[in-house]
């Protein structure tokens, strides 16, 4: 099973970083604007130099998708290079899909089927027959926003439903829906002094944590309230190691950059 995998790659590396792809061509070394195929030509150099120093790969989706079928294919090409040549790694397809039960199939046969992503970002907001269809799949996962870690995660995130915040009830609500333990929950660092609350609702589950680094999300914090006896967690980086340099040597700063968060998970691991 792939979490399974992906707790033993944990423990191995001692590494629980999930690199993000979000490939934004105005942020790329402008000498890879020159190549035939701009996003993956970065893509492919970022996982390249960082591999052996995460656990996961989480492309964003909408910065392939802005360039239409071009950007598509893209999309297509990083994800086969990532199952071809690291295979052990865990995949995320940041999605953020959530629609009614027939679009919610089509969006899981797209991505685990078509694209053979190991799990998908889904919105809650839509409820259990838009959830469900992403759990129908064997050995694939859906990542439910819970609490994220924009400033509008007030807006209604933590708003009071029945006596408790609304994130606590999507996270009460959705571990009872069919195959909920294919689900994992999507907690913004910038939360952290909410993990611990969350723990006690869904103790088990894998947790992908962003807003460490350029967000301002404390690592230790995170990994003090949100880890459990089998880790648990992805936190995931991607403007901090992706953009750390706009010069040809993009690629080593960015292992520097990744290498800096992966020596200080195996402090906390170690502990």
């Amino acid at each position: 099973m792939k979490s399974k995998e992906l707790t033993k790659q944990i423990q191995e590396k001692k590494s629980f970083l999930c690199v993000g792809l979000d490939v934004d061509l105005d942020k790329i070394p402008p000498h890879l604007l020159q190549e035939e195929d701009p996003l993956f030509a970065f893509a492919n150099a970022i996982i390249d130099a960082t591999h052996d120093l995460c656990v996961a790969y989480k492309p964003n989706t909408a910065f392939f998708e802005a360039y239409g079928v071009k950007g598509w294919r893209s999309l297509e090409k990083t994800i086969n290079y990532l199952n071809e040549n690291y295979p052990n790694h865990f995949t995320i397809a940041d999605a953020k899909r959530g629609d009614i039960g027939n679009t919610s199939t089509r969006y899981a046969k797209a991505f685990f089927e078509d694209l053979n992503f190991d799990s998908v970002t889904i919105a809650p907001y839509m409820g259990k027959d838009s959830v469900e269809p992403f759990l129908e799949f064997e050995n694939k996962f859906a990542i439910l926003l819970a609490l994220t870690s924009n400033a509008g995660a007030f807006d209604f995130q933590t708003l009071t439903s029945e006596n408790k915040p609304l994130y606590q009830k999507v996270l009460e609500t959705a571990s009872q829906y069919k195959n909920s333990d294919r689900l994992m929950y999507v907690v913004g660092a910038t939360k952290a002094e909410y993990l611990k609350e969350i723990r006690q609702i869904v103790p088990d589950s894998f947790l992908l944590v962003p807003g460490v680094g350029a967000q301002g999300g404390s690592l230790e914090e995170v990994f003090k309230y949100g880890a459990n006896d089998k880790v648990g967690l992805l936190v995931n980086s991607s403007r901090g190691i992706l953009y750390a340099s706009q010069k040809e040597d993009f690629a080593e700063a960015a292992r520097s950059k990744a290498q800096e968060l992966q020596e200080q998970m195996a402090t906390l691991l170690s502990v």
